[in-house]
């Protein structure tokens, strides 16, 4: 195999980002939810769709504590992405921080092997 050859198939060896987001459903100085569980859902997947054309969404729940001890739960959306860039990402979180008054939207970046497998 040429030293070219090698680097390539290396390269290809360290998989593709894939961006999780972590995007909480109640606004951020009422602590109320914003919208029904399902209008939450049906709000991301829209914005989701017009800017990257595809996701995975799954329902999870996030808690924390504030600075005066108040423990908060709330409804999240936890977002799977691929196929696309960190700034996209960012674009998308803008919107999603906007329409569901957040403070922020935690980004995970994690580097996995994907495939499209479609048989043999």
């Amino acid at each position: 195999m040429s030293s070219e050859a090698s680097s390539k198939a290396g390269a290809e060896d360290l998989g593709d980002e894939q961006y999780i987001l972590y995007l909480g459903t109640n606004d951020k100085d009422t602590n109320k939810p914003v919208y029904s569980r399902e209008e939450s859902k049906e709000c991301a997947k829209a914005i989701l769709m017009k800017e990257l054309g595809g996701y995975t969404i799954q329902e999870a729940e996030g808690g924390w504590k504030g600075d005066d001890g108040t423990e908060y739960q709330e409804y999240t959306l936890v977002i799977h992405l691929s196929d696309t860039d960190l700034n996209t990402v960012r674009k998308v979180s803008r919107e999603l921080i906007n329409e569901f008054h957040q403070s922020s939207v935690l980004i995970s970046t994690e580097r996995v092997k994907t495939e499209f497998y479609a048989g043999e």
